[in-house]
């Protein structure tokens, strides 16, 4: 079964995946080496990122084959990108900031929403169905 929400978000992370790490490399490149605050910043920005990518990518593939609805797929997976975009924006910025806490935030309640998502399709699958017929016993004979 192909399934394009996670897909497409899949290669979405993998773009913001390869420019973070071009973003570490640049600094490395120069010379710069653990210690140097930017360098770290980056770093951690790249870690962090690779931290949650895959448990919002598990949970949208998942989500996806349990048959959740890909209108909200969809929004869900652009909100994680967005606010790791967000994020990472915002770690190059003097803390606190908006864009580092609400890439934060929002990568935190995506997480939640989606944990609890997926436990419900979990769960809904196991509840057993009330039976639409009721069969009688014969009585006449």
């Amino acid at each position: 079964m192909i399934l394009p929400v996670t897909l497409t978000i899949a290669a979405a992370l993998a773009l913001l995946n390869v420019g973070l790490a071009i973003r570490v490399s640049r600094l490395r490149l120069g010379g710069h080496t653990a210690g140097h605050a930017p360098l770290d910043t980056r770093m951690r920005t790249h870690a962090n990122f690779v931290e949650y990518a895959p448990f919002v990518l598990i949970l949208l593939a998942l989500i996806e084959l349990g048959g959740g609805s890909p209108f909200w797929l969809w929004i869900a997976g652009a909100a994680f990108v967005l606010a790791r975009l967000a994020h990472a924006f915002g770690m190059d910025r003097p803390a606190p900031n908006p864009f580092r806490a609400g890439g934060a935030v929002v990568t935190w309640a995506l997480l939640l929403l989606l944990s609890g998502w997926a436990l419900a399709i979990a769960y809904a699958a196991r509840v057993p169905v009330a039976p639409t017929t009721i069969e009688l016993a014969n009585v006449h004979g």
